[in-house]
């Protein structure tokens, strides 16, 4: 009986309390879809109607996020069929200059690149007439910006300062809107660069950029070694 009597006084007091703060409820909506109000008219209809708008709206949150994440899955699908292709199609390659070709190609088409282009540590036999290929040695001050990236592997992505930009582009760096840039060790940088100034932004996902390159870096090593 003692307890109930206190059960009861402490139901007292947390009613004065709503009482004097009616909107209570907004600051903890989980609170209000808890609780359990009796199924009859009068002033609970309105808590009830408040808890079945918390629940439609926490409801549409999951179901947006349900959309969002399923566009993501297949998004990453089709990138990773891609650069599966790209790989398979770089293992094909007999040369070290035929392995490029591919790249550049697979990189232009499949994944729709508008300027794809490449600056090599040092020359390859057979690409002298490439208009997408360049030589620059790392000892070339121009490569100073890139160092660390060639170091870590990490892709660089967004929009870059325009002597970068035409370091790597060229006559093509002024319709280049947003850029990859593909750091391959010992190789050198393969960029692409699209009308888009949002298709690369910094803080993106760079996973399969970091694929291409390991693939293209393999297939030129294996070129190299027949």
């Amino acid at each position: 009986m003692a307890e109930d009597r206190d059960a009861r006084s402490e139901g007292h007091e947390i009613a004065q309390w709503l009482r004097r703060h009616p909107r209570f409820l907004e600051q903890f909506p989980d609170l209000a879809a808890t609780l359990v109000v009796p199924k009859d008219s009068g002033a609970s209809a309105s808590l009830a109607g408040y808890q079945l708008e918390v629940l439609r709206e926490k409801n549409r949150e999951l179901t947006r996020r349900l959309h969002e994440l399923s566009g993501n899955a297949q998004v990453n699908e089709r990138l990773a069929v891609r650069t599966h292709q790209l790989t398979l199609a770089l293992m094909r390659t007999a040369s070290a200059a035929d392995t490029l070709r591919a790249m550049v190609a697979c990189l232009s088409e499949d994944f729709a690149g508008d300027a794809v282009r490449v600056s090599l540590l040092a020359p390859v036999a057979g690409l002298d007439a490439a208009e997408w290929c360049q030589v620059v040695p790392a000892s070339d001050p121009r490569m100073d910006a890139f160092r660390d990236a060639l170091a870590s592997g990490e892709p660089i992505c967004g929009r870059l300062p325009p002597e970068r930009q035409t370091m790597l582009f060229g006559d093509a760096a002024g319709r280049v809107a947003s850029c990859a840039v593909l750091p391959v060790g010992g190789i050198g940088l393969v960029a692409v660069g699209s009308v888009d100034p949002n298709r690369f932004f910094p803080g993106m996902g760079t996973l399969f950029l970091r694929m291409m390159a390991e693939a293209l870096a393999t297939a030129m090593g294996r070129s190299t070694l027949r």
